[in-house]
């Protein structure tokens, strides 16, 4: 056969595609491997999602790193790879390593005083207190200021202002009180001496390098990113960023973050509870000390830590990281499930393969869900409401009216809160996929000003009727924790609504009453 100068050419231009294909899975997503290969007890993995389904807790989301590959990876359905979830405060850890690269490129150090920066928005007197804060001071959340500001200064007009303006009880660096703004006024800090918010600065030096794509942050009115909370990523880019972590800043053999900041961010800086009982000490993974925005754990462990279960947990000894997403209201016994089952099955040999046992852990991970609302039969009153319009008495929600159209084991619903009109479709034993620019449930539900520039919610519904009157109507924010839960009971031409938010279990929402609009 005949070699021409143009077949050649086809040759190494395959080559060349396929060894770029094979470089962009490397650079991309993390390598996955059977859990045995690295030590990893499947039996392990699975008593721990026997546990879970047990649990109290709803998890969306688990990427569990060992030797730098995935071991194991699964999303309990609605919930999917390729969607983004809320971070709350991991969005912390992120803010803190921002902080690490302007350390690095020399813009500031964790010594210089706050007050420094922002010296058109400081209050008429400063106190001895605010000229002694300092970076560091933020970074290890020992501002001074108790109680906690962060509602107080998050619903003001201008939070650097509002910020430095709330009364110190304590010379900074010396106690530890939670305080969501006190990283605000880090990710205020990367602003002021870059030009750039935080997720504009970190693309270039750690979004990219590490093949983060898509993210968002949610913003304050003057558009800092809130720093505190409203970071966007995906459960693998999590995996990623404490892989990176675990690896002292190197990622692809470069190193991106100096290892010199990643053991001073993830070193104890403060006690939480410097005079905590032992018991406590030996239960408590919030008692063990904070670094800079991540928290020490038990069993040599640190984790960057969000509210309602969102975890990074970095593991040196065992060379291990886990990512998890959840809505859990109890985050030590979370925390707790994954030391009684998942840390014990990290192994310090290989262990045998078992092929089996794989099969079942596989079937396992690829068929988890999250349960759709149950139903009973109710055509009659399906019959009677289609096509109808119930307009509202006045309420808080100001929710005007609601339109029903159910066919065909879909119910289209519309309802019209102030002057906007957000549709809704929702599957009976389905979800179906959506989106709306209604406002779910979450820890700021009014800010709607963090909300800017983000896109529309994706949401997924499902209904079903719980008895033969009561509709109900579930939507999930699927790119956050929450849920909301709309229930409709129906009597004649009158309707009472009631509204349930998944973040805020028990609470009592006032009954809407509402007729048929004529």
């Amino acid at each position: 056969m005949k070699i021409t100068g143009r077949k050649i050419g086809y040759v190494l231009l395959f080559l060349f595609l396929l060894y770029s294909c094979k470089n962009e899975q490397t650079i991309t997503s993390l390598p996955r491997s059977a859990p045995e290969a690295q030590g990893v007890s499947s039996q392990g993995i699975i008593d721990f999602l026997d546990a879970a389904a047990k649990s109290k807790h709803e998890f969306h989301s688990m990427v569990l790193v060992r030797h730098g590959k995935v071991v194991a990876e699964c999303w309990w359905n609605p919930y999917k790879p390729e969607l983004k979830h809320t971070l709350y405060s991991t969005s912390k850890s992120f803010t803190a390593t921002a902080i690490g690269f302007a350390v690095a490129e020399k813009k500031l150090t964790v010594n210089d005083q706050v007050i420094a920066f922002f010296p058109d928005a400081l209050p008429d007197t400063v106190s001895e207190f605010l000229k002694d804060l300092k970076i560091k001071d933020l970074l290890s959340m020992s501002a001074g200021m108790n109680p906690d500001p962060t509602f107080k200064v998050a619903t003001s007009d201008n939070w650097v202002k509002a910020f430095l303006a709330t009364p110190f009880k304590d010379k900074p660096g010396t106690k530890f009180v939670y305080n969501s703004v006190a990283t605000y006024m880090l990710s205020a800090i990367i602003q002021k001496v870059t030009g750039e918010k935080v997720i504009d600065y970190l693309k270039p030096r750690l979004f990219d390098p590490l093949a983060i794509e898509g993210m968002d942050w949610e913003t304050d009115p003057q558009g800092i990113n809130c720093g505190g909370w409203g970071l966007r990523v995906r459960t693998e880019d999590l995996a990623k960023f404490g892989q990176l972590f675990l690896q002292k800043g190197k990622w692809n053999g470069k190193q991106i973050l100096p290892s010199s900041w990643i053991e001073e961010a993830t070193t104890l800086k403060i006690y939480q509870e410097p005079d905590a009982r032992q018991s406590k000490k030996d239960s408590s993974d919030w008692v063990q000390g904070y670094c800079y925005q991540m928290w020490r754990c038990r069993n040599n462990c640190f984790r960057g830590d969000g509210a309602y279960g969102q975890f990074i947990i970095v593991m040196p000894d065992q060379d291990a990281v886990l990512a998890i997403t959840a809505e859990a209201f109890d985050m030590q016994n979370e925390i707790d499930l994954i030391w009684q089952y998942l840390f014990p099955a990290l192994k310090k040999e290989k262990l045998a393969e078992n092929s089996a046992l794989a099969a079942t852990l596989n079937k396992r991970l690829s068929s988890l869900s999250l349960p759709l609302p149950a139903t009973t039969d109710a055509s009659e009153t399906s019959s009677q409401i289609s096509g109808k319009t119930y307009a509202f008495e006045t309420n808080d929600k100001h929710l005007q009216s609601m339109s029903f159209q159910l066919k065909e084991n879909v119910c289209q619903v519309a309802m019209k809160i102030d002057t906007a009109t957000y549709n809704f479709s929702l599957g009976s034993g389905k979800w179906i996929e959506g989106t709306t620019l209604m406002l779910g449930p979450s820890l700021f539900l009014q800010a709607k000003a963090h909300y800017a520039g983000f896109p529309a919610d994706k949401v997924v519904g499902s209904y079903g009727w719980k008895d033969q009157n009561t509709l109900e109507l579930v939507i999930r924010y699927i790119e956050t924790p929450h849920t909301e839960t709309i229930n409709c009971k129906f009597d004649k031409n009158k309707i009472t609504v009631e509204f349930a938010y998944s973040n805020m279990p028990g609470s009592v929402q006032p009954k809407i009453i509402g007729a048929i609009k004529e």
